[in-house]
C-alpha cells in the first residue's frame, strides 16, 4: 500500500461516497472550515499495489492551551470491502503522523474512530500503543441514525407514540412557526439564542465566529440549513443541520429553558428530517448518545431521550484514542481529566 496527500475534492468526495460509515467532519469542506480557523491540515488517501484508494484521512493540527496535538475526527475512513486491512491502514498512517508531529512539534495524536465498538477493533489501537482518551474532542463516540428512505407516513407511524403526539400537536397549534433560512447574516440568530440558552445551563458555547465560519464552509455547497422556531412572534428554538454525502446531520440546537413545554423541538427536527428526505438524503443523524438507562444522570440522556422517539437506532464505536509522543501529553491528560470531572461527563 502507498499513501498519497489528495489535493482533488471531487476525488475526496467521490471516495467518501463510497464509504459506509462517515460524517461530515472528514468531508472536504470541513478542512476547509479547519483552515478559516486557523489550523494547519492534511488530506492522505491510502491506494492498493493496483493504485485503487482504499482508505482516506483528514488531519488536523490543533494548538490549545492544553497541548498540540494532531487530531482526526471520525476517521479513518475505509470501503466497507477493505475492513479486515484497519489495522495495516493504520500502521501505515502513523508512521506519516510520527513524521508530520516531530516536524510540527505535536506531544500526541487523537484519533475518534468510526469503528465498531468490540474487543477486535480496540486491540488493533492498543497494539499499537494507543490508550483510552479523557476527552471525546468534539466528535461523537455514539450516535442515533434514523433511516428515511421509508415514506413520511411510515416515519411517522414508526415513531414512539408521544413523539408523533407532540409533532400532530405543534403542527395544529397557531402560536408555532417554523421557517428554514441559508442565509449567512441568520447564523447570528442562532447564536444569540444559544447565548440565552448559556446563562440558565453550564456549557461553554461554540464562538459566532466558529459558527459562522462552519456555516460559509458549506454554504457554497448548498449543504447546510438553520431551522428556527417561532412561539408566538418569538424565536425560542434552532437547529443547525449539515446535508452531505447523502446524510442529514442534526449538529447544534439551541431551546430557550423555559419554553420546555412548547413541543417546538419536536417539529424542528421533523422539518430538517423531511427537508433531508427531499435533498436525497438516506439516513438522518441524531449526533450523539448515551444510554439515558446506564447513563441517567449524564447531561446527554435527556436529549438521548428525545431522540430515540424518532425510532432511530444507537450505534456505538470505540473509545476516542490518544498516542504520546511526548511526556508533555500527560500534562495535556491530566488537564482534560479533572475538566471532564467538573463537567460530569
Amino acid at each position: 500500500m502507498e499513501i498519497k496527500e489528495i489535493n482533488n475534492k471531487e476525488v475526496w468526495e467521490n471516495f467518501l461516497l463510497e464509504c459506509e460509515e462517515k460524517t461530515f467532519l472528514q468531508s472536504w469542506n470541513w478542512g476547509e472550515f479547519q483552515e478559516m480557523m486557523g489550523n494547519k491540515i492534511w488530506r492522505f488517501g491510502i491506494f492498493d499495489n493496483g493504485g485503487d484508494q482504499v482508505s482516506a484521512v483528514l488531519v488536523v493540527k490543533v494548538v490549545a492551551k492544553r497541548g498540540t496535538f494532531l487530531m482526526v475526527q471520525h476517521g479513518p475512513n475505509q470501503k466497507s470491502k477493505i475492513k479486515n486491512q484497519k489495522s495495516k491502514i493504520l500502521k501505515i498512517l502513523l508512521d506519516e503522523f510520527k513524521k508530520i508531529a516531530k516536524k510540527e512539534k505535536c506531544s500526541f495524536i487523537r484519533i475518534v474512530p468510526l469503528w465498531e465498538k468490540n474487543q477486535e477493533n480496540q486491540e488493533i489501537f492498543k497494539e499499537l500503543g494507543f490508550r483510552n482518551s479523557p476527552m471525546h474532542a468534539n466528535a461523537y463516540e455514539a450516535t442515533v441514525k434514523l433511516d428515511i428512505k421509508l415514506s413520511e407516513d411510515e416515519l411517522l407511524k414508526n415513531m414512539r407514540k408521544t413523539t408523533r403526539y407532540l409533532i400532530k400537536q405543534a403542527q395544529k397549534n397557531k402560536a408555532i412557526e417554523i421557517f428554514q433560512t441559508q442565509k449567512i447574516e441568520d447564523v447570528e440568530i442562532f447564536e444569540k439564542l444559544q447565548q440565552k440558552v448559556v446563562k440558565k445551563q453550564n456549557f461553554i458555547p461554540f464562538s459566532l465566529k466558529y459558527l459562522r465560519n462552519e456555516f460559509k464552509s458549506f454554504e457554497k455547497d448548498k449543504q447546510v440549513s438553520l431551522f428556527f422556531g417561532k412561539y408566538n412572534g418569538e424565536i425560542i428554538a434552532g437547529i443547525f443541520i449539515i446535508f452531505w454525502s447523502k446524510i442529514g446531520f442534526y449538529h447544534y440546537a439551541a431551546l430557550l429553558p423555559q419554553c420546555r413545554k412548547v413541543p417546538i423541538n419536536y417539529l424542528l427536527q421533523w422539518e430538517a428530517i423531511k427537508e433531508a428526505k427531499r435533498r436525497g438524503c438516506l439516513l438522518y443523524d441524531f449526533w450523539g448518545y448515551v444510554d439515558p438507562v446506564k447513563e441517567s444522570k449524564h447531561p446527554w440522556a435527556g436529549p438521548t431521550l428525545f431522540k430515540l422517539g424518532f425510532n432511530g437506532k444507537p450505534h456505538q464505536y470505540i473509545k476516542t484514542q490518544d498516542l504520546s509522543f511526548s511526556w508533555k501529553y500527560w500534562l495535556t491528560y491530566i488537564f482534560e481529566k479533572i475538566r471532564k470531572i467538573k463537567r460530569g461527563l
